[in-house]
């Protein structure tokens, strides 16, 4: 295990929700962190931008007061993420509203930037990277990230291809601070595995999605509930960056999941006009075979509980 900075250690269980674009909002961070994993969502999640400090003032205040009313057993710290994208024209205001409130996570996409860095440091925040390759590993590390986020095959949304075996092998070969693994975890099995690994923390996305919590459609969390593996297809076509969508949606939307054309990476969009035109594709990843009911977040955690604690003693014996 790493030697991992304060707010990383103060995590009762090894797991991050990851931020959830559109989905994620404050009632399911709030809830995540009550459970006793780090909780996220995008700041891009807040319309307008000014409704971020409305968003972040309520979950530091419901954190503070559940953590005053439970202090044996406080809750975990949450994160947001902040798309380091040429396109994303809030990041400056977003960051600011970070700082602020003086987040103690912050998790950087599509981009490394060392002013974002240093802001989260100057209140004493940590970032994480997300990266699909050693290549992006190693950049994120120059530019002062403090820990990464090892992107798989499989993760739900803007996914890479390696197999998980492979990007925490290599990245631990250099790298000995905190690291999360994505990429179809969604039981306390994979949990076990992914520490296994030599990962810190596993980072779990579409699990959530099929919360009570989750703002996402009742059909978008039936359908994941209803489908597996076989039904997620791998794309550029929805932002320009390849992903993982559940073909169902894909096809109530008129297209045929097996023949979809490609998408001009260069025309990235990440909450513009464009983002519009495909707000009913689903995002999704390839562990949702697990899921098998719509719960309370609550419920989903002590599930990856009962689970993880089943494997281990597993093992042991």
């Amino acid at each position: 295990m790493s030697k991992l900075p304060p707010a990383l250690a103060a995590v009762p269980f090894p797991v991050i929700g990851s931020p959830l674009f559109i989905i994620s909002n404050p009632k399911l961070v709030i809830a995540q962190c009550i459970a006793g994993v780090v909780g996220s969502m995008p700041a891009l999640n807040a319309r307008p931008a000014s409704q971020l400090d409305e968003w972040l003032s309520e979950i530091t205040e419901g954190l503070a007061a559940y953590n005053k009313a439970h202090p044996d057993q406080p809750a975990a710290p949450f994160a947001i993420n902040q798309i380091v994208h040429k396109s994303n024209d809030r990041l400056e205001h977003d960051m600011a509203m970070c700082v602020k409130y003086k987040v103690p996570i912050i998790i950087t996409s599509l981009g490394a930037r060392e002013e974002i860095n240093q802001a989260a440091h100057s209140y004493g925040g940590v970032v994480l990277h997300d990266i699909i390759n050693n290549k992006f590993a190693h950049k994120a590390i120059e530019k002062g990230a403090d820990g990464l986020v090892a992107v798989a095959a499989g993760a739900g949304g803007h996914a890479g291809v390696k197999s998980p075996f492979a990007l925490v092998q290599e990245i631990r070969q250099w790298f000995d601070g905190p690291l999360a693994l994505s990429g179809s975890i969604a039981s306390g099995q994979a949990i076990l595995a992914a520490l296994a690994m030599g990962a810190d923390f596993a980072y779990i996305g579409s699990a959530f999605i099929a919360t009570e919590e989750a703002r996402a459609a009742d059909d978008y969390k039936q359908c994941i509930v209803d489908s597996n593996s076989d039904d997620i297809i791998y794309s550029n076509l929805f932002t320009g960056v390849h992903g993982n969508y559940l073909a169902p949606s894909v096809r109530n939307a008129g297209m045929d999941p097996d023949n979809l054309p490609q998408s001009d990476p260069s025309k990235m969009d990440f909450g513009g006009d464009k983002s519009k035109a495909w707000k009913d594709i689903w995002g999704c990843g390839q562990g949702i075979g697990a899921i098998t009911k719509v719960q309370s977040t609550a419920d989903l955690v002590a599930q990856f509980k009962r689970e993880f604690a089943q494997a281990k003693a597993k093992l042991v014996h």
